[in-house]
């Protein structure tokens, strides 16, 4: 795949060619940019900021200007094999909602989010008693858009709570990929396929 995010690049391998793909939360259409050159995908965008609906618009993709929490409800049910949200999770008002909603449009859906318990979050909140800055959550609590902050069990409680099944699961650590041992506590980004 071309020059993706590493969450991104995962989910990008994983969806077949030819697919309909609805990307929630897809900033300036990377991902829909390579999904359609790269595999024929007939990819759609929602994104609520409207400068990077304007990006991806300008680069031919068709982009809506919308918020997911809202509406999703207005897309039909079935009507993409995959819904994507990557890491925007976190930031939804109601994410268990929006996570129903993803399994009612797409017979699948990715789903990105960094990981809230990985050891350098937690070890920053005890030796410092601050909200960690880093690679992964660059930006400070008072700018931050995270709302809820989730980590892999949590993420994993509430799609079996709802009665999501996990079909496959990614762990990241520094862009790369690690194995699944001990990840809620080494991981600092996860992706989850879900189907019902």
């Amino acid at each position: 795949m071309s020059a993706l995010r590493p969450d991104l690049a995962i989910i990008a391998r994983h969806i077949e060619p030819g697919a309909r793909v609805l990307d929630i939360g897809c900033g300036s259409g990377d991902l829909m940019a390579t999904l359609r050159a790269e595999k024929q995908v007939d990819a759609r965008g929602l994104e609520i900021d409207a400068a990077m609906v304007s990006a991806a618009v300008g680069r031919g993709l068709p982009v809506v200007q919308g918020d997911a929490g809202h509406d999703l409800a207005n897309y039909p049910s079935g009507s993409f094999g995959y819904a994507v949200l990557s890491q925007a999770l976190q930031t939804m008002d109601r994410p268990a909602d929006v996570l129903e909603q993803l399994l009612r449009i797409g017979g699948k859906a990715f789903v990105s989010f960094p990981n809230f318990a990985h050891w350098r979050v937690r070890a920053n909140l005890a030796l410092r008693g601050r909200m960690p800055v880093n690679r992964a959550l660059p930006e400070s609590w008072h700018e931050t858009p995270n709302i809820h902050h989730l980590t892999i069990a949590d993420f994993r409680s509430l799609a079996g709570e709802r009665k999501m099944r996990i079909e496959r699961s990614w762990y990241l650590t520094g862009g790369e990929q690690r194995a699944d041992r001990l990840a809620n506590l080494l991981a600092e980004q996860a992706v989850f396929l879900l189907s019902r």
